[in-house]
């Protein structure tokens, strides 16, 4: 049970980061869409917040890849696969940015080189990047459909299970009543047997008192006659 409560408390504590990420996310992608307007003071500003929201939403994305080596293996996939996709969905808002940046200051130098080192990447590795995005959008919902096949599938299994029982029990009182009803005939064969051995008892006896009787008035008679 403890072990149980401490895979749930994992899976939690997963979602409550799913949470944060899509929080800056949705701030980030805000904050893009205000840079390409923005003057010179609220620009520096924006670039600072965007910097700051993009550094918080890679350090949840390594506390969120420390979380699924924790959870357990039936929703370790799942979790990994969510966790690529919001790696590839951070690295395409980070080219948003660069490319927002870039128009507006119509040069490619940027102020935190050091920090989007990792990122800067051609057109090409771009396009391969979003193909790969979408890929892994996919294989996620596969892999949805197929969890929820396993879940249906056992859903089903344990229906099937429930009337296997079920059928079972019933067999089973059937089997029940049937021996009842042979004991019953049983008893009531014996009873009968019995009844038809206390008519003949009696018929019997009555014959013999009768033979008797018969007997005796015939002496009667025969000792009536001879005096």
């Amino acid at each position: 049970a403890k072990d149980r409560l401490w895979i749930v408390k994992m899976v939690s504590l997963f979602e409550n980061y799913e949470q944060q990420y899509s929080i800056l996310t949705a701030d980030i992608t805000s904050q893009i869409g205000l840079l390409s307007t923005s003057g010179s003071k609220d620009r520096r500003q924006l670039i600072s917040n965007i910097e700051k929201n993009v550094k918080e939403a890679q350090e949840l994305l390594e506390q969120m890849d420390l979380e699924v080596r924790e959870v357990e293996m039936s929703k370790q996939q799942r979790c990994k696969t969510k966790l690529d996709c919001y790696r590839a969905e951070l690295k395409r808002l980070t080219l948003e940015y660069i490319k927002a940046r870039s128009i507006k200051q119509g040069t490619f130098n940027y102020e935190s080189q050091e920090e989007f080192e990792d990122i800067r990447i051609s057109e090409n590795q771009k396009q391969k990047l979003l193909d790969n995005s979408e890929r892994i959008e996919r294989t996620g919902k596969r892999l949805d459909d197929g969890y929820r096949v396993i879940l249906e599938t056992q859903e089903i299994g344990t229906q099937v299970l429930q009337n296997l029982n079920e059928q079972r029990e019933t067999i089973q009182r059937s089997r029940d009543r049937l021996r009842t009803t042979n004991e019953d005939l049983g008893n009531s064969s014996r009873i009968m047997n019995m009844m038809i051995m206390r008519s003949i008892q009696q018929k019997i006896i009555f014959l013999i008192v009768g033979a008797c009787f018969v007997i005796a008035i015939s002496f009667g008679l025969y000792l009536g006659l001879s005096k």
